[in-house]
């Protein structure tokens, strides 16, 4: 009863967030095409509402996808690093000022994606030197990976003109504003496309997140699989990042809290995450707008303020296993 309490109010937040604002809308209005309540409705609020959606089925998913393959529940692209390479890399692209690449490409997202995914690699690299009974330490590596951005990022911050500055620290905090259909089709595509992968491979991931060598004697190539999960789960992270800016803890969150409610094996769990994330991250995106402030709080902020007393609620709770 209580399971179907949790989804029935999500999904309520869902239908009725497009009407949550700094601009009361009527439902007789926004069917209206010459009325501004039409297109603020179908041009600002539902394109919002949906990127917020996807954005929440990437992070969650990526989220469950890391903590299984690197058997740790305290791993996520924000933890490691990863959504601090994919900033890093969309700072570099603002600094030197550049627009589109190849295709109409904008290069802020090539830029993103790059720094996701040299992230990845070299996390990857790096753990080649640590034990298996050392996967805490990975954690510390991208720990101190993300110190590093945040320190490059300061550097270009402290070399920029006060326009691109403004760009960055407005970067940085994170946002779910868009404007029209383009970006929540696109994260709509990617999310589509990496939720899709991981549940093709939904059995390989239940054997890893036991152990390598269970994996492998059931012949899975674990190497090749999850070095496909990890390039397909940070080219989402690093368009997201590079279109929002960075969202924190939803990855850490949202796997923790399906798990807790569907005790039941990883395969069966991963459409759920899915689901959940997106619809917990729109529930965080109309409580920003809802509150009656000057200016709109940023999504980085909110998910911060709930995901970092849960962290420390995480580590507590494993030190006292």
């Amino acid at each position: 009863m209580s399971k179907l309490i949790i989804w029935s109010l999500l999904f309520s937040v869902l239908i009725i967030s497009p009407f949550i604002g700094a601009v009361s809308l009527h439902v007789e209005d926004i069917f209206n095409a010459s009325h501004l309540s039409s297109t603020i409705f179908f041009d600002l609020r539902v394109p919002r509402v949906l990127f917020a959606f996807f954005a929440g089925v990437i992070l969650s998913i990526s989220g469950l996808l890391f903590q299984t393959l690197f058997r740790n529940a305290l791993m996520t692209p924000y933890t490691l690093g990863i959504s601090s390479g994919a900033v890093l890399g969309a700072g570099i692209a603002i600094k030197l000022g550049l627009g589109s690449l190849l295709f109409g490409i904008a290069a802020i997202s090539v830029f993103g994606f790059l720094g996701a995914i040299f992230t990845v690699f070299l996390l990857i690299y790096l753990s080649q030197f640590l034990k298996s009974s050392q996967q805490e330490s990975l954690l510390l590596l991208g720990i101190a990976l993300s110190l590093f951005y945040t320190s490059a990022l300061m550097i270009i911050f402290y070399l920029g003109d006060t326009m691109q500055n403004d760009m960055l620290i407005r970067f940085t905090m994170g946002s779910l504003s868009v404007i029209g259909w383009q970006n929540p089709i696109a994260l709509g595509i990617i999310a589509f496309f990496i939720l899709l992968t991981v549940y093709m491979y939904r059995f390989e991931l239940q054997l890893l997140s036991i152990s390598d060598e269970s994996a492998k004697l059931k012949g899975v190539d674990t190497k090749k699989i999850t070095l496909l999960l990890l390039i397909v789960s940070s080219f989402g992270i690093g368009t997201l990042v590079s279109i929002s800016g960075p969202i924190g803890f939803i990855g850490l969150i949202v796997p923790h809290i399906v798990s807790k409610i569907y005790p039941s094996t990883l395969s069966k769990r991963i459409i759920k995450t899915a689901l959940f994330g997106g619809l917990f991250l729109v529930l965080c995106d109309t409580i920003t707008r809802g509150l009656q402030t000057q200016s709109e709080l940023p999504i980085g902020i909110v998910t911060a303020l709930i995901g970092g007393p849960f962290f420390i609620y995480l580590i507590i709770s494993r030190s006292k296993r």
